[in-house]
């Protein structure tokens, strides 16, 4: 089975995660070219998982169109390791604190794999947020 980490981190805190697979590497994407919410008021304490900021990075900035790149960059890879019998990728996502870009990008990745691609196991690692772990 092809297990997927999927994780937000902030570049000014902890920088890209380590990949504890023993495989190295995976993608990282720095979200810090969209606009970012966490400057305006009202958004300061939520994170990208809270519709306002979610309907802000939908409507206000590049968001969707960078996930859209991003789903079809992924998913060249995904099905290359399913038809290869690998076992691991990480995906990581970035922003300045780890609060709302990187948050919002990587919950929107991991439901776009799991709908597109069930038989793979998806975890979410919020580094900087760990309350919104399951």
């Amino acid at each position: 089975m092809l297990n997927i980490d999927i994780h937000s981190f902030s570049y000014k805190k902890g920088g890209i995660p380590k990949d504890n697979s023993g495989n190295g590497g995976g993608f990282a994407f720095d979200c810090r070219g969209i606009l970012n919410p966490g400057r305006i008021e009202e958004y300061k304490a939520q994170t990208g998982k809270d519709l306002p900021v979610q309907e802000y990075l939908e409507t206000k900035t590049e968001m969707p169109k960078f996930l859209n790149l991003i789903k079809d960059l992924v998913s060249i890879t995904i099905n290359e390791y399913l038809s290869r019998g690998f076992e691991h990728l990480q995906i990581n996502f970035g922003c300045t604190g780890g609060q709302h870009r990187s948050v919002y990008s990587a919950e929107k990745i991991a439901a776009f794999i799991r709908e597109k691609y069930p038989q793979t196991s998806v975890k979410i690692t919020h580094d900087e947020q760990p309350q919104l772990n399951n």
